[in-house]
């Protein structure tokens, strides 16, 4: 079962929109955690998701539980002073190699601020911050500085780049791929805190 399952895994947090801070098998219910995959099932109060790892469930929706849109974007749409968050892993040189590149828009700008564990890949790390310095032409680097440090990441031609804007439930249909950060209470009933959505098929690779 998923719930039992969970017990056995690292899990993360999500802080603001995509900050996140590992949390071990051993926390008590209230942990927060990640869940990807497939909406099959929509309610006015609920989603039934097929999640990417196989399991069905059901995760409760609230009045607070924040909804964005995951739309494709490019390496042009990142500018310098331009908000974004990364999950990577490091390289032999101390830089960090980019999975993916999410982009904030404005009035996000300074969610999940810093650099921290990531659950994407194995000793992957989730880096959010503003561009300093951005090289395309050499690499694909962007230099990420977040309160009390910077990171060099370098973006692979083949890492997704998407656009995170605000949505809103409209978005949440049959079909759509969805990554939610939620909360599992004592009982095991998983709660909503935030969805990203991918918007016009598109799949978040957050």
């Amino acid at each position: 079962m998923f719930g039992q399952r969970l017990r056995h895994t690292a899990t993360i947090a999500l802080i603001g929109l995509l900050g996140a801070t590992t949390v071990q098998a051993a926390d008590p219910p209230g942990m927060r955690m990640g869940v990807r995959g497939e909406i099959t099932g929509v309610s006015a109060d609920s989603l039934k998701v097929h999640v990417n790892s196989g399991e069905n469930v059901v995760v409760q929706l609230t009045g607070d539980t924040k909804v964005r849109a995951v739309t494709l974007a490019n390496i042009e749409d990142i500018k310098p002073g331009s908000y974004i968050g990364s999950a990577a892993i490091p390289q032999e040189d101390g830089t960090l190699k980019a999975l993916e590149v999410h982009v904030f828009p404005p009035e996000l700008a300074g969610s999940g601020d810093g650099h921290r564990p990531f659950d994407l890949a194995k000793g992957s790390s989730m880096t959010n911050g503003s561009v300093g310095d951005l090289v395309v032409s050499n690499g694909r680097v962007l230099t990420v500085n977040y309160k009390g440090g910077q990171q060099k990441i370098v973006v692979p031609e083949d890492a997704p780049i998407v656009n995170l804007t605000p949505g809103d439930r409209s978005l949440l249909k049959v079909g759509v791929k969805i990554v939610t950060f939620v909360t599992q209470s004592p009982d095991g009933t998983l709660t909503a805190q935030s969805i990203s959505a991918g918007k016009d098929g598109v799949t978040p690779p957050m």
